[in-house]
Order: C-alpha cells, then sequence, then structure tokens
C-alpha cells in the first residue's frame, strides 16, 4: 500500500501520462483561435512599424553615407547634380586635421570640396600664380568663380585656393597626401621630406602630413572599410548569387538522396567532413611552411595590430598556425564524438531513415524553406532600409571655423546668411562650414527609440517567420505520423493545411512564443552595448557581474528557443494556447529525458555535419575562386579589396542554406520524436490500442533499449516491453519499468 504512491511520484512530478482515446487520429481540426490578447499586439507592433519606416523614408537620405559631402553639406560625385563629375573630396588644408577637434566633432576645420582628380605633384599658389600652365591646374583645387589674376594674399585672405598642393592619393573617395616610408623609417611624401610653403613662409615636415592624415583617418576609417566592402560587393555580387545558387542545390541534392539512401548518405558525410576539415589543416600547413623565411612573415599578429587590409594578416605564418590549431581541434572533438557515441549513431541513423520516409510522403515539405528564406530575406531588408534612412535622417549642422581666437568659434551658423552677420566683422577668418549631421527636434531627439524599436520589431518578426515554418512543418509531420495506414489516411495537402490551420488560428501563439525570445535577445543587445560603452571604464568585478549576464542570457535563448520549437508542435497537434503547450511539451520530454538525450540530440549532431560539409564544400570553391586559383576561369575572377568579403558572404549564404534545408529533417525528427512518446503513453501495441508507428521505428525503440541495458547501467532509464509482452492495465496505460 505505501509503494504505489512512490512509483506515481516521479509521474505526477512531470503531469500524468496521456490516456488512451479511441478518437484521437492526428492534429485536431477543429480547434479555437489561441492567445487573441497577443495577436493583436503583433498587428499593432507591425503598424507601428510601418509608421516607422514610412517617417525614416521620409526624413532619410542614404546619399550621406554613399558619398563625401563637402564644406558646403553637397554630395561628392552624386548623379545628376553639378558636382557628379567630381567624386573625390580635397582639404584645403590637411594639416588643420591633426587638430584634436577632429577627435571630438568628426570633421576636419578646413574648407573641403569637390574635384575631379587628386593634385599628383606639389606646387605653391605662389608660384603657380606666375605661369599660366601652372594656374590653370591651381584653379581646379580651389572654389568655384575665383579670380586668378589676384594677388596670393588677397586670395589665401578670402579662402578661395589652398595655399600649398601636395601628392595625393583617393583614399575611400578623399584626397590624403601619398605618403611612403623609405627604410630607416623616413616618412616621404612625393619623394620629399620637407616642403617650404611661400606665403607662410614656413618649411613643413612629411610627418606632419601623417600625423594629419592618420587624425583625418579616424573620421573616416571605419567608413573607408565600410566603402570597400560595399565596393567588392558591387564587384562581385552575381558571383556570390551563383555561389548561394549552387548551394541549394547541393543542399536540395544531398536532401533528396538522403531521403533515398539514408544509411549510406549519413556515413558518407561523416566520412567527407572529416576528410574536408583534414584538408584545411593540410593546406594551412602548407601556407605555413610556405611563408618559412620570407621576410615579414615572422611578424606576430600582436606587433601587427589592427588593420583594414585584411589580407596582410594571411601573409604572417601566424594567422596559418592559429588556423591549423583551430581546425585540429575541430577535427579531434568531432572523431572522438564519433567514437564515443558509435552506438548511438546506429539508433539516430535508423531514426533519420524514419524521418526520410515522411518526407518522401510529404515532399512539397522540401520546398517550404524557400518560403521562409524569402520572408526572411524581406524582413532583413527591411530592418536594413530603415536602419540605413534611420541613421540618415539628420540635417546638415554647420559651426563656425577660424583660425585665431573668436568667441563665435564652433557655434552653428547658416551659410546663407553668414556673410552678412557680424560673425564675419569682428572674425575676419572666420568660415562657415558644414560640420555634420544632426539636429534638434522633437523626431531628432527621439531617433534613437525609433532605432530601437527598429531592432527589437526586426527580431519579433523574424522569430515569428522562423515559428510560422516550425508550426507548418509540425502539423504536416503530425499528420503523416498520425496516420494509421500510410499513406492512404494522410490528408490530401498536409503542408497547405498546416499552414492554413497556424495562421487563421493561431497567429497569437506564435506572435507570444517569439515576443518572449525576442525580449531575450534584445537584452542581449543591450548588455553588449554596455559592454562596448563601458569597456574603458569598467572595473573588474563590473566586468565579471556583465560576463555573467551575458553568459546567462545566453544560455535562457538557447532554452527558450528549444522549449518553444516543442511548444510550437503541440500546437500544431492540439491547437490549445502557448502556455499550455509549451507546458505539455516540457513534461513529455521530461518524462522520456533519456530518450532525448539518446536520440534526438544525436540525431542533431549528425545533421549538423550536414551543413558542416556543404558550408564546407562550397566554401572550398568559392576560396579557390575568388583568389583566383582556378586557371579555367581565372580570367573571370573579379578584382576586390578583400577577396574575403564574397567568401564570408557565400559561407554565412551556403549555412543558412543548407540550415534552411535540413531544418525540414530536424523538424520532422522532432516531431516524430514526440510522436513518439505520445504513441508510447497512449497505446501498448495490442488490437484494441495498436501503435501509430512504423514496425521500423518501434525496432529502434528496442534497440535504444538494449543499448540503455548496456551503456547506462547506472542512470535509471525508462523503458517499454516488447509488443507482445506488454500487459495491459485497466486504464489502458503502458506498464513502464524503472530500472537500474
Amino acid at each position: 500500500m505505501q509503494m504505489e504512491p512512490e512509483e506515481k511520484n516521479p509521474e505526477s512530478k512531470y503531469g500524468e501520462p496521456r490516456k488512451f482515446d479511441p478518437t484521437f487520429k492526428g492534429p485536431i481540426y477543429n480547434r479555437g483561435c489561441t492567445d487573441i490578447l497577443c495577436c493583436i499586439l503583433f498587428i499593432l507592433a507591425l503598424l507601428g512599424y510601418f509608421a516607422v519606416g514610412i517617417l525614416a523614408w521620409s526624413q532619410g537620405d542614404p546619399r550621406k553615407v554613399i558619398y563625401p559631402t563637402d564644406s558646403k553639406g553637397q554630395f561628392c560625385g552624386q548623379v545628376g547634380s553639378p558636382l557628379e563629375k567630381k567624386p573625390l573630396l580635397f582639404y584645403f588644408n590637411i594639416l588643420k586635421c591633426a587638430s584634436p577637434l577632429v577627435l571630438l566633432e568628426f570633421q576636419c576645420p578646413t574648407t573641403q570640396i569637390c574635384v575631379e582628380r587628386c593634385p599628383n605633384k606639389f606646387m605653391t599658389l605662389v608660384k603657380a600664380l606666375l605661369k599660366e600652365d601652372d594656374r590653370e591646374y591651381y584653379k581646379q583645387f580651389c572654389k568655384e568663380g575665383v579670380d586668378m589674376t589676384k594677388r596670393a594674399p588677397e586670395i589665401l585672405k578670402d579662402g578661395l585656393c589652398p595655399s600649398i598642393l601636395t601628392p595625393s592619393k583617393n583614399f575611400t573617395r578623399r584626397c590624403l597626401p601619398a605618403l611612403e616610408t623609405l627604410k630607416g623609417g623616413v616618412v616621404v611624401v612625393g619623394n620629399k621630406t620637407t616642403f617650404r610653403d611661400d606665403y607662410a613662409e614656413k618649411n613643413i615636415n612629411a610627418t606632419d602630413f601623417l600625423e594629419a592624415s592618420k587624425k583625418s583617418n579616424v573620421v573616416v576609417e571605419a567608413r573607408a572599410v565600410a566603402m570597400r566592402i560595399f565596393e567588392d560587393y558591387t564587384q562581385s555580387w552575381h558571383w556570390i548569387l551563383l555561389g548561394l545558387v549552387i548551394a541549394m542545390l547541393v543542399s536540395l541534392i544531398f536532401i533528396l538522396l538522403l531521403r533515398c539512401l539514408a544509411g549510406v548518405m549519413v556515413w558518407v558525410m561523416i566520412i567527407m567532413v572529416v576528410i574536408v576539415i583534414g584538408y584545411g589543416i593540410f593546406h594551412c600547413y602548407m601556407q605555413y611552411a610556405s611563408l618559412k623565411g620570407q621576410a615579414g612573415s615572422d611578424v606576430t599578429i600582436k606587433d601587427l595590430g589592427l588593420q583594414t587590409d585584411f589580407s596582410v594578416y594571411l601573409q604572417i605564418r601566424q594567422t596559418w598556425l592559429a588556423f591549423m590549431i583551430i581546425l585540429c581541434i575541430v577535427e579531434v572533438v568531432i572523431i572522438l564524438l564519433l567514437i564515443f557515441l558509435r552506438k548511438r549513431l546506429l539508433i539516430a541513423i535508423a531514426l533519420i531513415k524514419e524521418a526520410s520516409k515522411a518526407i518522401g510522403h510529404v515532399m512539397s515539405s522540401l520546398f517550404y524553406p524557400l518560403l521562409t528564406f524569402a520572408l526572411l530575406s524581406l524582413v532583413i531588408a527591411y530592418w536594413a532600409i530603415t536602419a540605413v534612412f534611420l541613421s540618415t535622417s539628420s540635417d546638415p549642422v554647420y559651426k563656425v571655423f577660424n583660425t585665431t581666437e573668436c568667441m563665435y568659434s564652433r557655434d552653428t551658423c547658416e551659410p546663407e546668411t553668414f556673410n552678412s552677420s557680424n560673425i564675419t566683422a569682428e572674425c575676419p577668418d572666420a568660415e562657415c562650414l558644414f560640420a555634420f549631421y544632426g539636429g534638434e527636434t522633437l523626431y531628432h531627439k527621439y531617433l534613437i527609440l525609433f532605432q530601437f524599436y527598429n531592432v527589437f520589431l526586426f527580431f519579433w518578426c523574424a522569430n515569428f517567420v522562423t515559428a510560422l515554418g516550425q508550426v507548418t512543418l509540425a502539423g504536416a509531420f503530425a499528420s503523416y505520423y498520425w496516420a494509421f495506414k500510410k499513406p492512404e489516411d494522410i490528408p490530401a495537402f498536409p503542408v497547405f493545411n498546416s499552414l492554413g490551420r497556424a495562421l487563421r488560428y493561431h497567429t497569437g501563439s506564435l506572435a507570444f512564443g517569439s515576443l518572449i525570445l525576442a525580449i531575450v535577445q534584445i537584452i542581449r543587445v543591450l548588455l553588449e552595448y554596455l559592454d562596448q560603452k563601458l569597456k574603458g571604464a569598467q572595473n573588474k568585478c563590473a566586468k565579471f557581474l556583465l560576463s555573467c549576464l551575458k553568459c546567462c542570457f545566453w544560455c535562457l535563448e538557447k532554452f527558450i528557443k528549444f522549449l518553444n520549437r516543442n511548444a510550437y508542435i503541440m500546437v500544431a497537434i492540439y491547437g490549445k494556447n502557448f502556455c499550455t503547450s509549451a507546458k505539455d511539451a516540457f513534461f513529455l520530454l521530461m518524462r522520456n529525458i533519456v530518450r532525448v538525450a539518446v536520440l534526438d540530440k544525436v540525431t542533431d549532431f549528425l545533421l549538423f555535419l550536414g551543413k558542416l560539409l556543404i558550408v564546407g564544400i562550397v566554401g572550398i570553391c568559392s576560396f579557390f575562386f575568388f583568389t583566383g586559383k582556378i586557371k579555367i576561369v581565372e580570367d573571370a575572377t573579379p578584382t576586390l579589396n578583400y577577396y574575403w568579403v564574397p567568401i564570408l558572404t557565400v559561407v554565412f549564404g551556403a549555412y543558412l542554406i543548407a540550415h534552411g534545408f535540413f531544418s525540414v529533417y530536424a523538424m520532422c525528427v522532432d516531431t516524430l520524436f514526440l510522436c513518439f512518446c505520445e504513441d508510447l503513453e497512449r497505446n501498448d501495441g495490442s488490437s484494441d490500442k495498436p501503435f501509430f508507428m512504423s514496425p521500423e521505428l518501434h525496432q529502434i525503440l528496442s534497440i535504444e533499449k538494449n543499448a540503455e541495458e548496456t551503456d547506462c547501467a547506472e542512470v535509471p532509464v525508462i523503458q517499454v516491453q516488447a509488443e507482445e509482452e506488454v500487459p495491459l492495465q485497466e486504464n489502458g496505460e503502458v506498464q513502464l519499468k524503472e530500472q537500474g
């Protein structure tokens, strides 16, 4: 009498097992709408998101990101403008960029104009006025309308021309001094170490130009990298699209082969992953060995520092050594996992075979990731465009710049009325120049909130699209599992019907689950933002606390993703609200916790190897193509600033595509697993309560039972007896035994 409550306690802790229901035949069709309040909230949030987008598009101007801006706030090189043929920005006095004010106001306090090309020779204004040819050459670097017949002091007083020209090069559409460093560390500009400014009657060292260029680079360094990357995308976008199409074809072919030859393809996948990573180790070693003895190859990454030209890192041995060590660690970890999980692999392969049968009967599920990919692309594009327009929706702000002491220095000014104001009378050398983009209106005050709202809705919408795909596939595969006679009892168009049920009844539940995940993700973004802002000032205690918070929220995000995924399966089957479905899914998994670790996670590991294989194949091919190492198509290889830009884009895109296709298998396995656990609780395999699982899937259970008895003898394991040995209890439950 005292033993029965003790045996039922473990089960009651995670809810009561499902009871036998003769009317249950899979996903319930007579269902109602769930989480209506969340559905209304999501619709209102979307309307607000559209309003923010319209407001941003009406106020923003992406040209502020693409084109450099002169002192009048005009865009250099803008198509359809008077400056269309003048794409480069020229500084009258680059030495003023060495001022500390550059770091505070992000603007060089000197006149800046748009020019057609950078100066390629040294020349002073005083000498240029002596010859007609030099005068015409110098005039293109002066303001429009300058009278070159005037004397040099008069021209320089009005700020119409620079006092000196130095050989310059185009760097991110800006003319910066063409600096070179000779042996011994001597800095030169155009083979000269000093320059004579005739008007100022002083010598200028080339090192002064170096310091000014560095300070001006502080303003444009991040933008320089962004512009170079943007140029690489414009040169290679069609090849990137081709690489993504190839990745899609490889993924589709791999999935089709996996459907037909699941066992063979899994072993091929495992062997190929080991071979691909092994080739990566070999390639890194060959590059490491080839750089031995070359000048500069022994420089460490720490000594090299942060460089915008990332190809420099590939010219030092330490980079390839680091790559080789990382790949060796990955290879060893994968091999050890394969050795220790060798018995579980057979069970997981059998489960993948069963998933292949399900996908074979629901072939349309293979093409559903295309819809998910299209919707995610739409969400990402809307977020990116809105972010660009929000970041460029500021007005040009003009400031007073001067060389002598002036009480109006750095005050806001208006170029149209500046010459008639009293500022020019009190400060004759003062100029009203463009400083930055900003604003003090109500819209500009709340601009940071609009950016935050844009990021939050991006997470919410992206998670919603992912959730829609998960609940749609779960409903389709649940229809397959709970069909007693396969394929006769499988309903027509299972994917389409499941999608319709999800949108009609469960938009609120999907929005609820997505909202919870989006809140955690936005908190992680805020923690990263705080980490960057407080990096220089934080003490060790604050740093430790922030690291703990980041780790905790990372774990929380992973757990919520896992819980949401299984909750959506229960939503697809029973049509209940999100909280109830999440509770039922969690309790069902906890009642079968050993099988979760044995079957589900090992299968996820095998599918991850499949993604890794596709990414490795596409990544290696793109590396050889964009580095020009394929002789047949060497002429077609585009000229790039950073060849790693298209390679990483193709690799990242290939992973997303492979993840999209393999997510069908992963969702199929998870759905079959939950249905499998429910089937064991509802039925006992007798003629009155037959299993809905196939004989092969029932055999997997037997294999799993034997594996548990062999490998997990010390772990309490829930086991089900063979079909003919299961005695039927009065309440219709399968008799469960716990063995040690």
